[in-house]
């Protein structure tokens, strides 16, 4: 009896996916939670493993690693040995692994077939029973934890509805490190090309869409740094957590979106939703593009809270290991250049944001303080609005109390 996996949809936004990585090989015995691929959608590679009733010997691979297919195209047929399943792969798909295959009884009668359609969200928790306790982890991550001997009840789970996943087995007592950026070195002339990647096509696909339909404009405002400086040394003096200046300023976009709410909207066509729910998107450089977790509810957590989720958020975003629940829900977002160098820009809306803040690095320049020239430490921060939520009046209001915050950071402590 043949069971048809098909390429699953692991985001919203995901319409093809890439076999990054093969775990398994064809004759191999496949029983529920084995770890089948690793699957690179437009904003991270995911594990992907069997579900509850996907069984049997791998009796074809519908692609090679860094291979690309649309959602539902056939991704694995499983099956018993020797079971004929051409009838299942059409004249355009070949087994991916010739040398690997098994040779099909030609004569023999497909008895049925079960095509399994793949959920369009993340696999759904797997109940088990310890302790008397009823605790949700995926079936890898019970095989790892078993592998290293991890007791799995002393575990958060950061999957969806707190399910316990592979990474929270391997990040157990050690948070994840950010790799080094190796050198690379250049040919001296002629040039390269180099495919296009899945999140770098949504990417375009998204920011033009943005950029060429909602009408945006700016609004740029400098904010005096003394008063963060010095907030951000006395922070950082014996806490175990070091505060960045990032950390400050979601913080400061957070009580500043709490007070102005319209600008904490999105645009749905026949309605504008003013959400009251603050969920500051952080957009992170990665070596393919930009990937924008999410700080949920930052106007009610600490500058530690905050800074531990975006360093984690860092972390994962560069190994790509970021799940779906960790991009998803902003509804406001910060880029921040400052640590590359740049005073200032303009960035594209973030959908369905209404509004994406652009950070510069604090620049020590001469200011006017008291009818006197003494040095100063300035930052200049720019709104793109699009024009369709905000008007130039909202933005400004917004700006300014963002500006009041980071100029008087003891009043974003309240």
């Amino acid at each position: 009896m043949a069971i048809v996996i098909n390429m699953p949809r692991l985001s919203d936004t995901m319409t093809e996916g890439v076999v990054a990585k093969w775990h398994v090989k064809v004759g191999d015995n496949i029983t529920e939670g084995s770890l089948l691929a690793e699957i690179e959608t437009d904003k991270a590679t995911m594990d992907f493993e069997a579900f509850p009733g996907q069984e049997g010997i791998l009796l074809f691979r519908g692609m090679d690693e860094g291979a690309s297919a649309p959602v539902d195209t056939i991704l694995a047929i499983l099956g018993d040995k020797d079971e004929d399943i051409s009838a299942l792969i059409s004249d355009e798909t070949k087994p991916a692994d010739t040398s690997e295959s098994i040779e099909a009884d030609k004569e023999s009668v497909l008895n049925s077939v079960i095509q399994t359609q793949v959920p369009t969200q993340v696999i759904e928790p797997v109940e088990i029973n310890l302790a008397d306790e009823r605790i949700k982890a995926s079936p890898l991550a019970k095989s790892l934890a078993k592998e290293k001997g991890i007791d799995i009840s002393k575990i958060t789970g950061t999957g969806e509805g707190g399910r316990i996943i592979k990474r929270d087995i391997e990040t157990h007592q050690v948070m994840p490190s950010v790799s080094p950026v190796a050198k690379k070195s250049y040919p001296s002339s002629g040039y390269s090309d180099v495919p296009i990647s899945q999140m770098r096509k949504t990417i375009a696909k998204r920011l033009a869409e943005s950029k060429f339909t909602a009408p945006h404009f700016y609004l740029t405002i400098s904010v005096d740094m003394d008063a963060a400086i010095d907030a951000r040394k006395i922070l950082n003096l014996d806490g175990d957590v070091k505060i960045s200046f990032n950390d400050l300023v979601v913080k400061a976009v957070s009580k500043a979106l709490k007070k102005h709410p319209e600008v904490n909207s999105s645009w749905l066509g026949e309605v504008i939703r003013t959400n009251y729910d603050i969920n500051v998107g952080v957009a992170v450089a990665v070596e393919d593009g930009l990937l924008v977790p999410v700080v949920r509810n930052a106007d009610v957590k600490s500058l530690e809270v905050i800074s531990n989720e975006v360093k984690d958020f860092v972390s994962r975003a560069k190994n790509k290991d970021l799940q779906p629940l960790d991009w998803e829900g902003n509804t406001f977002t910060i880029s921040n250049l400052g640590m590359f160098g740049i005073d200032q820009f303009t960035a594209i809306v973030n959908p369905p944001d209404s509004c994406i803040l652009a950070v510069g690095g604090i620049q020590s320049v001469p200011v006017v303080k008291d009818g006197h020239v003494v040095p100063g430490n300035v930052m200049k921060l720019t709104l793109s609005c699009d024009h369709r939520v905000v008007d130039g009046a909202k933005g400004s209001a917004f700006l300014n109390s963002l500006k009041n915050f980071l100029e008087a950071p003891v009043k974003m402590m309240l």
